[in-house]
């Protein structure tokens, strides 16, 4: 299956959760989407699994074998299984440039990655997916710099994270260090996911 590309709120509101991190999806109407959206019944097991897989799955805008490639590149490391492949999904480089601020979605930020407008380490990152590690600092190119949705967004920004630090005079982003699991997408459990996948 190929990366979603439909409407979000649809999807934050079929799984009661707010995909985008903001809640917005969710205050107008927070029930799902269609005719039959305020009449849901109770999910199974299975389905309680399977939801809890979308809702990072769509957070995260990946596709499905991209998520169980990251998932089993997780259950290799030492640790919880399902920390670690949070963790793996916070370092995306996508993600990073999110939390920085530099872009209002992460949506947005694999759009910006993908065109080539940013540096790690001094060298042109254009791979969404590309995995960090602590101490890298992320920067623009010279002539990306003065994008207007980069001003904007920066202006807009909501909330920042501990484990990235940002220099709003050169513009540039370090990703501190790997996150604790109380600090991101703390509504997730993902022993449900390491189930889900275990069955």
């Amino acid at each position: 299956m190929s990366r979603y590309t439909g409407p979000s709120w649809k999807i934050s509101r079929r799984l009661g959760y707010s995909i985008s991190e903001t809640g917005k999806e969710l205050k107008k109407r927070p029930y799902a989407p269609g005719q039959h959206g305020q009449r849901r019944s109770k999910l199974s097991d299975y389905g309680t699994q399977l939801q809890e897989k979308q809702k990072v799955r769509f957070t995260y805008g990946i596709s499905e074998k991209q998520f169980r490639k990251t998932f089993n590149e997780a259950d290799k490391m030492k640790g919880k299984h399902g920390e670690n492949f949070l963790r793996l999904l916070e370092s995306r480089l996508d993600n990073v440039v999110y939390r920085l601020g530099f872009a209002r979605t992460r949506s947005q930020a694999r759009q910006l990655v993908n065109h080539g407008h940013f540096l790690v380490d001094g060298k042109k990152v254009d791979i969404p997916s590309y995995r960090l590690v602590p101490g890298q600092k992320i920067s623009f190119r010279e002539a990306s710099k003065n994008l207007k949705v980069v001003q904007e967004s920066l202006e807009a920004q909501y909330a920042s994270v501990e484990y990235v630090s940002l220099d709003k005079d050169t513009m540039t982003g370090t990703f501190v260090r790997y996150p604790e699991r109380n600090e991101f997408l703390t509504e997730v459990n993902e022993q449900l996911i390491v189930e889900f996948y275990n069955r």
